[in-house]
């Protein structure tokens, strides 16, 4: 049989477009496919890192943020009260963070990456109460000692400014200190720790 009258023009033109039609439902196919890999907003929110820009807080400031539902505390703390932390270690309970309630990399009076910012999850490890941020020296209600830092009314028990619990508070431990790195000198990644790891 002779092929020499056939129009071969519609026949690649067909073929063309069952191509490009199947290329789009493998589209359709594959986006929800794809995206039933990445985690939900529920489960973002319940464990994702959380990028926090710091640029702004000025010394004695605290900035809340939600993190796996809790409360974190960024507070910049004053060079007077940088100076003032190492003299409060024989009112407190765990003045050397013996007590792991902080990551491995975190040392020292301060608790923290850089001196100057305490970051800390809001919880009072007592019965799970928020305390509230008493930057202020108020001798009247909160005793000659204190010398500024977190106090939580349900139960009296007071942190200074590292989080650290004082001797008699009801508290058993200190503030929690969460995961974290800076991913610049003005931004931080609450959730992931210094080592990179979630």
């Amino acid at each position: 049989m002779s092929t020499d009258g056939v129009d071969n023009s519609k026949r690649r033109f067909l073929t063309a477009a069952t191509v490009a039609v199947g290329a789009v439902g493998a589209g359709f196919v594959a986006v929800p496919f794809l995206k039933s890999w990445s985690p939900s907003a529920k489960a973002r929110a319940a464990g994702a890192p959380v990028e926090v820009d710091i640029s702004k807080l000025q010394p004695g400031q605290l900035l809340r943020v939600l993190w796996q539902k809790k409360p974190v505390w960024i507070v910049h703390r004053t060079e007077k009260n940088l100076k003032e932390l190492p003299g409060l270690d024989s009112k407190l309970a765990d003045p050397d963070s013996e007590i792991p309630n902080q990551p491995d990399y975190i040392k020292g009076t301060n608790r923290s990456l850089k001196d100057k910012y305490l970051v800390a999850v809001g919880i009072c490890t007592h019965l799970g109460c928020s305390p509230t941020y008493r930057p202020e020296v108020a001798p009247e209600d909160l005793g000659a000692d204190w010398l500024g830092g977190f106090y939580c009314p349900c139960h009296g028990s007071k942190f200074d400014l590292s989080g650290r619990v004082y001797v008699g508070a009801p508290a058993p431990t200190n503030l929690v200190i969460p995961p974290y790195t800076y991913l610049s000198d003005t931004t931080l990644n609450i959730g992931v720790d210094d080592t990179g790891a979630a």
